[in-house]
């Protein structure tokens, strides 16, 4: 029998009868560093204070005594990865019924190392936790690459294992293209996920070639791409969330709501998809279908250790727009009674308050909780975009322009925001204020073209690649400005040719080509820069066989037009 000694366990399981149960059995095979979680809440305080080998979760959390309360396995587990708690490696197995299983696994968003159907033996618990242990084994010098920050080593260590190691060969690739991801290597990312789908179409695999087709900005294949998967596989959960994600991007917000509701259907319970649902119903102004999903979304937060005032601003938000000034009252008392307070709590309950006064017809009011609410701002930590963008739209209501302009400048610099020049000129108008949007579309014309001349200067000077960092930086301020894109991909083709091959970058330049192409497909710069990008791919022709992803469907703009 394996030693099992230094092994340390939490057992997480409402009902003491079966926490004893396991207990026991650990004990039969000499594991004796156990400790008992009776919630998730109990459970992530203990994973909080020390990290354990093995987690033994029972997934029906919420019903000792017949009480429906609480999380159940799956939302921890949701928990404990969205926020960290638990490392990559550790070993987290699901305690369940048959019956539960059946529903669980084929919708399961985060899936745990292994599920263990009840009743169970000792002798299949040992060998359940063996089997986790072996694998972990396997893969912990990459997941300690990873853990130091070493993760072109750990790229390295998983193409070597995929061949070392057979066994394990599509596991190392999956890692291998999910750190490529995380590196921003998207064309070469999207190899590694073609090359499993070649050898198997496995649903995740599928699924991670889309997202790199997402990621890199050709929206319609990665549509055509999760739609055929979806057919296929239709519990693949993640697949409905990036497919809104894809449809949201192309402004088929309609579409996308349609989507999250047929997900929602099948897994009801993922929180972080209930929010999405929550705001696509808003843009289309479904208020009924956002009141829905963000009360639903509050619910269940509730007993989660990391509840986000957040939620209950979005509810605020939808009931005040139905006109429901009780409704929003008693969500901001809610608020107030079961948060903690704190910075991003008061940041949260005095924009609540201040929609509320706005429809209570108390601008003074209303002004003064927007007052207390920027003042604080600063001292929060993690604020959503969403929350900030609805603050700015509250201060334009209200004649706060300057504070408004301070949200919009911190949105439009982050590119992590996903705001844009064009969102924030929208949100001018809806805010009855043509004159921001006026006034902010010019400004944003001249620091365009500044950032034009400055790129100009830097390619005079030969820094090919500093211009086209200025580029790139300009089209997330303006990405629909027709002159940019033939600036930013004669940079792009300049420095290519200069300085070497660059997947991402040619990516990037022929996406600008497609949007040139299906804007004007007569624009006069536009055969110059497909001999160009033909010229450069015949140049680097070995590295771009190497490294650039196969060609979507419909191909690349260059290569039908080199077809022509």
């Amino acid at each position: 029998m394996p030693d099992y000694s230094n092994l340390s366990v939490l057992i997480v399981d409402p009902n003491q009868g079966m926490r004893a149960s396991v207990h026991n059995m650990l004990t039969q095979v000499n594991i004796t560093k156990v400790e008992h979680a009776v919630s998730a809440g109990t459970a992530i305080r203990a994973l909080n204070k020390r990290d354990f080998d093995v987690i033994l979760c029972e997934y029906d959390l919420g019903s000792a005594g017949g009480n429906e309360v609480g999380q159940d396995g799956q939302q921890l587990l949701e928990d404990l990865r969205l926020h960290r708690v638990i490392s990559q490696w550790a070993i987290f197995i699901m305690l369940t019924s048959e019956g539960v299983y059946s529903k669980v696994v084929s919708a399961a968003e985060l899936l745990p190392t292994d599920y263990i159907l009840k009743p169970f033996t000792v002798d299949v618990l040992s060998q359940r936790i063996g089997r986790a242990l072996e694998r972990r084994a396997t893969f912990l010098p990459v997941y300690q690459m990873i853990g130091q920050g070493k993760a072109r080593e750990a790229i390295a260590a998983c193409l070597a294992n995929e061949s070392a190691q057979p066994r394990y060969a599509t596991d190392y690739a999956r890692l291998r293209a999910e750190l490529l991801v995380s590196l921003d290597r998207l064309p070469e990312a999207e190899v590694a996920y073609a090359g499993i789908v070649a050898n198997k179409p496995l649903g995740w695999a599928l699924l991670g070639r889309a997202r790199c087709a997402f990621a890199l900005k050709r929206y319609p294949d990665a549509q055509a791409q999760l739609e055929s998967l979806i057919a296929d596989n239709p519990k693949l959960m993640a697949a409905y969330d990036l497919l809104a994600q894809v449809l949201r991007a192309q402004r088929k917000d309609q579409e996308a709501q349609q989507v999250l509701q047929d997900a929602v259907a099948i897994s009801p319970h993922m929180v972080s998809r209930l929010r999405n649902l929550g705001d696509v119903a808003y843009a289309t102004g479904d208020i009924e279908a956002a009141e829905k999903a963000f009360k639903q979304v509050v619910a269940k937060a509730k007993y989660s250790e990391f509840r986000d005032p957040a939620d209950h601003v979005n509810l605020v938000r939808t009931l005040v727009k139905k006109g429901d000034a009780g409704g929003a009252s008693a969500v901001i008392r809610d608020m107030e009674r079961s948060l903690r307070s704190g910075p991003d709590v008061d940041v949260c309950r005095a924009y609540s308050s201040a929609m509320l006064q706005e429809l209570n017809g108390k601008p003074e009011a209303a002004a003064a909780e927007l007052a207390r609410a920027m003042a604080l701002l600063s001292e929060t930590t993690g604020m959503s975009s969403n929350i900030k963008l609805g603050l700015a739209h509250s201060c334009l209501v209200n004649r706060m322009d300057e504070q408004a302009a301070v949200l919009f400048g911190e949105l439009t610099r982050d590119p992590d925001s996903g705001i844009s020049a064009a969102d924030v000129v929208s949100l001018c108008a809806q805010a009855g204020r043509e004159d921001v949007a006026r006034s902010y579309d010019q400004q944003l014309d001249l620091e365009v073209d500044a950032m034009v001349r400055e790129a100009a200067e830097k390619s005079r000077n030969a820094d090919l690649a500093g211009a086209v960092d200025v580029l790139q930086q300009a089209l997330r301020k303006r990405p629909d400005h027709k002159g940019l894109w033939t600036v930013a991909a004669t940079a792009m083709l300049r420095q290519i040719m200069d300085l070497g091959w660059d997947a991402t970058l040619a990516v990037q330049c022929t996406g600008l080509l497609r949007r040139i192409r299906d804007d004007n497909p007569a624009h006069p710069l536009l055969p110059g820069l497909i001999a160009q990008y033909a010229a450069v791919r015949q140049k680097y022709a070995p590295a771009v066989a190497a490294s650039a992803a196969p060609p979507p469907s419909p191909a690349p703009v260059p290569a039908t037009a080199e077809s022509r």
